[in-house]
C-alpha cells in the first residue's frame, strides 16, 4: 500500500529539476537533472588551500594565494562546493529570496555529501551557521545558513549552534559594495553570546555564498576572541568576481 501511494504521489506531483523542469527519477536527492547537475561547476582544485578559491586547471598544482600570502587571516580553511554563477546562482536565489526551503534542504545536503579538497566536516567540533540580524530575520522568515548547517549537522554527527553567535548590528546589505566597503561595513557586527559554549572548540562556519570573505572573518575573529581555538568556513557557493 505505501509502494502505491508512493507511486501514484511520483506521478501526479513529480520532482521537477530546479534548472529546466525536468522530471527528476527519483525525490529526496539533489534537486537538478544529469545535465543541469554537469553544468556546476564544482571547485575541486586547482585552488588556495587557504580561502578556497579555484585556478584555472592549467595553474597547478594547488598553491596558496596572494591575499592569503599578504593578510592576516581569522579563518584557517575555506572550502566551497562550487563556483556561484548560472544553474547554482538561479538555485541560491530561489531558495534565499523566493523561500524555498525544501530546496535549501537538498543544497544543503548537497554540500554535505560533497567530497571537498583537503577538507573534513568531522574535524570540527561545532558548526555554526552565520547569522541574520533579528529585522532581517523577521523580513525573511528564516536564515539560509541555518537550514543548510542543519543538514551538515545531521550528515557528519558534528553539533550546530545557531542562538551562540549573533549579529548585533544592522548592516547595509553587502551586495554592491567593494572589498573595503564591505569590511568596513561588517566591522564588529557581531558577538558570542556565551564565551564558554565556543571556548576551545574547532569551529565550522556555514553560509551561503562566500564573495569576499569579509563577513565570515568578521564571524571568525568574533570567535576567537572569545576563545575559540581555530575557525573555519564552508559555503555553497563561490564568486569569483564582485558582483557589479
Amino acid at each position: 500500500m505505501t509502494a502505491a501511494i508512493k507511486a501514484l504521489t511520483e506521478l501526479l506531483f513529480p520532482t521537477l529539476c530546479l534548472s529546466c523542469g525536468k522530471v527528476l527519477p527519483e525525490r529526496g536527492g539533489h534537486p537538478f537533472c544529469p545535465e543541469c547537475f554537469a553544468g556546476i561547476r564544482f571547485i575541486n582544485g586547482p585552488l588556495c588551500p587557504v580561502c578556497g578559491i579555484p585556478y584555472p586547471a592549467e595553474e597547478s598544482p594547488d598553491h596558496v594565494c596572494g591575499d592569503c600570502l599578504l593578510k592576516k587571516r581569522h579563518i584557517g580553511t575555506a572550502r566551497s562546493l562550487g563556483v556561484y554563477e548560472s544553474i547554482l546562482h538561479d538555485a541560491i536565489h530561489a531558495f534565499k529570496y523566493g523561500g524555498n526551503l525544501t530546496l535549501g534542504e537538498r543544497l544543503g545536503r548537497l554540500m554535505a555529501e560533497h567530497d571537498y579538497p583537503s577538507f573534513q566536516v568531522r574535524d570540527y567540533s561545532l558548526i555554526l551557521p552565520v547569522p541574520l540580524h533579528p529585522r532581517r530575520l523577521r523580513q525573511r522568515g528564516f536564515n539560509q545558513s541555518v537550514i543548510l548547517a542543519r543538514e551538515i549537522s545531521r550528515r557528519h554527527g558534528v553539533a550546530m549552534d545557531f542562538r551562540t553567535l549573533r549579529r548585533i548590528v544592522d548592516t547595509e546589505s553587502q551586495a554592491g559594495l567593494k572589498k573595503e566597503e564591505r569590511r568596513s561595513n561588517i566591522r564588529q557586527a557581531f558577538c558570542t553570546a556565551d564565551p564558554e559554549r565556543v571556548r576551545g572548540q574547532n569551529i565550522l562556519l556555514v553560509d551561503d555564498v562566500y564573495t569576499t570573505g569579509s563577513t565570515l572573518g568578521e564571524c571568525a575573529k568574533t570567535l576567537l576572541k572569545g576563545g575559540a581555538e581555530a575557525v573555519g568556513a564552508l559555503t555553497l557557493a563561490r564568486a569569483i568576481q564582485e558582483p557589479s
